[in-house]
């Protein structure tokens, strides 16, 4: 064959085969596209799949809008796909808000799906209002416990209807604010209750303070209503309390009684080591009475009579001592006895 024919064999058959290639990946979106009027060219898929936009959901995105009979240029949808976001989601939630009867703008639903909100849940939550019970279950704590001025524990459960306020919904606070906030509102108002029989007669009072206070203010949500759901008496948390400070002030007394018995204790025990070392001093001057009157013998200046008077008034001295026995009076009975037990 001629060289030219084979050169032109073979760009025909790579120029039919891209065109097969073409015709199955674009063709039939290209088909739907014109049977639902959705707008979109051939060309158009073909741009599309060079900046990697997946064409089936701008497609299907497109479609859902044409039917809703919402005008979301093409342009916009692609421009939130690259952007990260859930084209289709956002869909639904323009198509949700508009049968509902909320204003709900593409620009404004586009931005809450890429703040990382469920736009769909948000519109859902709009449409029907949802219950939360605060506390929440789930972290364990089932109902909120407080202490009114009598020293009364009462235990508290609510439940909160809340409603999504789109406008805030970028940079609003979540669930877990409001819950938090609705439980510190139960704390304080019963806290501030006289009686916990005030509050078991009229646990209302307690979702209106709740509710009067503007609890929502810089969350996503608007709340509806504030219900308490059960109300419970705990212990009595102000007895207690006295009882256990009765208990320490005791041992606090205890503690004081017997440092006191301590140091009573050390001080006898320092009399009697100081008696001891007083008698001790007395054998020790009683000792050198002999060696006195001897050194005044060998002196002369004591004489010898001196000294036998000396003894006798001694001797006198230890005769009426045993009489009076005046260092054990009970040395005279005892005596008694024994010569009574002689005769």
């Amino acid at each position: 064959m001629d060289p030219l024919t084979v050169i032109i064999f073979v760009v025909g058959g790579t120029l039919g085969l891209v065109l097969i290639v073409f015709i199955l990946n674009y063709i039939s979106l290209w088909a739907q596209s014109i049977f639902s009027r959705a707008g979109i060219g051939l060309f158009d898929f073909v741009r599309m799949s060079f900046r990697k936009i997946d064409t089936r959901t701008i497609l299907i995105a497109r479609i859902m809008c044409i039917k809703s009979g919402l005008e979301i240029p093409v342009t916009k949808l692609e421009a939130h796909y690259k952007s990260g976001g859930n084209v289709r989601s956002v869909v639904r939630a323009i198509i949700a808000a508009k049968n509902a009867g909320i204003p709900l703008a593409f620009e404004e639903a586009a931005s809450i799906d890429l703040a990382g909100r469920d736009v769909n849940d948000a519109v859902r939550t709009s449409v029907n209002p949802k219950v939360i019970d605060a506390p929440d279950a789930t972290f364990g704590v089932t109902e909120v416990s407080a202490k009114t001025l009598d020293g009364i524990e009462v235990k508290a459960k609510a439940r909160v209807t809340v409603r999504s306020n789109i406008k805030r919904l970028i940079g609003g606070a979540s669930e877990k604010t409001i819950i938090a906030r609705v439980c510190e509102g139960i704390v304080s108002t019963i806290g501030s209750a006289k009686s916990y029989k005030d509050v078991l007669e009229n646990p209302d009072s307690i979702s209106r303070i709740v509710l009067s206070r503007g609890l929502d203010a810089g969350t996503a949500f608007e709340i509806l209503s504030i219900d308490i759901a059960d109300v419970d008496v705990g212990r009595n948390i102000g007895a207690q309390l006295r009882a256990d400070q009765a208990e320490a002030d005791k041992r606090v007394a205890q503690a004081k009684a017997e440092g006191r018995r301590a140091m009573a204790v050390a001080r006898e025990r320092e009399m009697q080591a100081q008696i001891v070392a007083n008698q001790a001093k007395l054998v020790e001057a009683r000792a050198a009475v002999p060696r006195a009157i001897a050194d005044s013998l060998a002196d002369s200046k004591m004489t010898l009579m001196q000294y036998y008077e000396l003894r006798n008034i001694q001797a006198d001295t230890d005769m009426r001592s045993a009489i009076s026995n005046v260092e054990n009076p009970q040395a005279i009975l005892r005596g008694g006895d024994m010569g009574q037990e002689k005769s």
